[in-house]
């Protein structure tokens, strides 16, 4: 696989083979990426959309949900998939398993998870402390990739005291990713206050190699380009902010357009409530065929209610009721109660969306900050991290 679509490009990002039409890529989320919302997203704009969170572990044990997790649509052109795990060995099979039976067109590792249930064993985000684990298991993974492009996401570190994200971005370079992706804040600030995007510019001036990546608190298409010309970063990650909003993939696919000189100015998407509405049929329908069950799908689109409508003038009961859905047919009645004519509410629409929550202390294996090297102990610990569950 070399391309994202053809036809001329607004962005210059290339990951290996893979030439991105626009420089932008859908986060992995836990519990949102899967294959219905990629392609809800696809259908919107261009880019680059990567799966929830796989655990090597459960994949290379073929758990029947890793299983369904990993599966890809005929139209996606890019199969792009994140593994998460902590030993090198574990992922090192996982991405040989991905590769050999064709799964994968790209392959991202997760480096920057802040929940406690993974970094509390060694795992996601506070995984690079501890450099020499991190090297070898990026130089397994991108041994057992082969020519499929392998990238890393990670944050700036544990903390503003352990901050890893030159140093593990500098080893990654030189184990051979075809790309870096850094989320802005530390596992600490989990997802509070406001990014740091000069952190992603220091990654991008230490980093000369291949392209990196600026995530955090990209809520429209203006912040991505902001960040792009702040920082000078090849490309942004979205996550938060296409919450409830698919279409922030239509206004991005134009304002990167627009800034390579390809389009006129102008083509902001302002959905009215039966924009919205409509959006959010199509993406049950598309649950339900990714699931096999209208209940399944249902349980599943119900946290997204909230997000669609932030900023609606739609009453208490209906979102009570929107969040109890349950079938295509009670979705139709309960969107028909509503006013489709309704215009887009403008900035009460806009901002912020998903996890906030405030800074915590990080929930980490005793006593690993005391060193960057693994002690006996610690590897007593990380070799019984892997989580046996996918998509958390």
């Amino acid at each position: 696989m070399t391309s994202v679509k053809t036809g001329a490009r607004a962005g210059n990002l290339n990951i290996g083979p893979i030439q991105a039409e626009v420089p932008v890529v859908l986060a992995p989320m836990a519990g949102i990426t899967n294959m219905a919302y990629r392609r809800l997203c696809r259908e919107q704009g261009s880019g680059i959309f990567v799966s929830e969170m796989i655990t090597s572990r459960a994949l290379v044990e073929r758990t029947p949900g890793s299983m369904h997790l990993i599966q890809t649509h005929p139209s996606e052109e890019v199969r792009s998939i994140q593994l998460y795990g902590v030993a090198p060995k574990t992922v090192r099979e996982a991405v040989t398993m991905l590769v050999a039976e064709n799964r994968a067109d790209h392959i991202d590792l997760n480096f920057g998870c802040p929940v406690p249930k993974v970094t509390r064993k060694g795992g996601g985000s506070a995984l690079p402390w501890k450099k020499d684990l991190f090297r070898e298991i990026v130089e397994e993974a991108v041994k057992a990739a082969g020519d499929v492009p392998l990238t890393i996401k990670m944050r700036k570190g544990i903390d503003a005291d352990h901050l890893t994200f030159i140093e593990a971005g500098k080893a990654a370079e030189g184990a051979g990713v075809a790309a870096i992706a850094l989320h802005g804040r530390t596992a600490a600030e989990f997802y509070s206050g406001h990014a740091d995007w000069n952190a992603i510019g220091e990654l991008k001036q230490a980093i000369t190699s291949v392209p990196v990546l600026g995530n955090g608190d990209i809520w429209s298409a203006e912040d991505a380009i902001r960040m792009m010309e702040q920082t000078d970063c090849d490309g942004v990650v979205v996550g938060r902010g296409c919450l409830g909003r698919p279409w922030l993939f239509a206004e991005l696919d134009a304002a990167f357009r627009e800034r390579a000189g390809l389009q006129e100015p102008g083509n902001r998407v302002e959905p009215t409530l039966g924009y919205v509405a409509a959006t959010l049929r199509r993406h049950l329908e598309l649950l339900i065929e990714f699931f096999d069950t209208e209940e399944h799908a249902c349980r599943d689109i119900r946290k997204h209610m909230a997000w669609y409508f932030k900023g609606y003038p739609v009453g208490g009961d209906v979102r009570s009721q929107l969040a109890q859905v349950t079938s295509l047919q009670h979705l139709d009645d309960l969107l028909g109660q509503l006013d489709w004519s309704v215009p887009y509410p403008g900035a009460d629409a806009e901002g912020q969306r998903g996890r906030q929550g405030t800074p915590k202390r990080p929930s980490l294996p005793d006593r690993w900050l005391e060193s960057q090297a693994l002690s006996d102990a610690e590897k007593a610990v990380v070799a019984h991290a892997e989580i046996d569950a996918s998509g958390g």
